[in-house]
């Protein structure tokens, strides 16, 4: 399980019991944020692309859905997702389990500007069952964005 190797990148910030595994699943952000009893929008959904043949992630708020016209000013060009049969290949994690720490080799992160709404937030970790709780800062420090963006709608 993915959620294993999450689990071992926050061992060495004394933060892997913060990984929550749970018995329903959280694979999307309205399963997560009910399990958790949060709002959706404190949910860091992660989206996998790729960009002539380059992959990179963004996360962004839950709520929010990328917009073509902002992630073609923001990469130059329009996003293509990476196929869910594919994810796991590329990027490292299977469809509702994509989360930004411990990525594939070469996969570039970014945070959307969507995340400065809320203090904290809860992304996957790994499983389609399993989230950590990081606060915005966490999130950016762990997750080592190339950069911010502003692709969301």
């Amino acid at each position: 399980m993915s959620v294993a190797k999450v689990a071992d990148y926050f061992q060495q910030y004394g933060l892997a019991d913060r990984i929550h595994v749970f018995q329903k699943l959280t694979a999307t952000v309205q399963e997560a944020a009910e399990t958790l009893g949060i709002q959706a929008d404190q949910i860091a959904k992660t989206l996998a692309f790729d960009l002539d043949g380059s992959p990179l992630v963004v996360v962004t708020s839950g709520l929010t859905r990328v917009s073509n016209q902002k992630f073609k000013a923001s990469f130059g060009k329009r996003p293509t997702m990476i196929a869910n049969d594919k994810l796991e290949q590329i990027v490292g994690y299977v469809a509702g389990a994509v989360c930004p720490f411990a990525l594939n080799p070469g996969v570039r992160v970014y945070l959307d500007r969507s995340l400065e709404k809320h203090d904290l937030y809860y992304p996957a970790a790994g499983d389609v069952n399993a989230a950590i709780r990081l606060s915005l800062q966490e999130l950016e420090k762990y997750s080592h964005p190339a950069a911010w963006v502003d692709v969301a709608k």
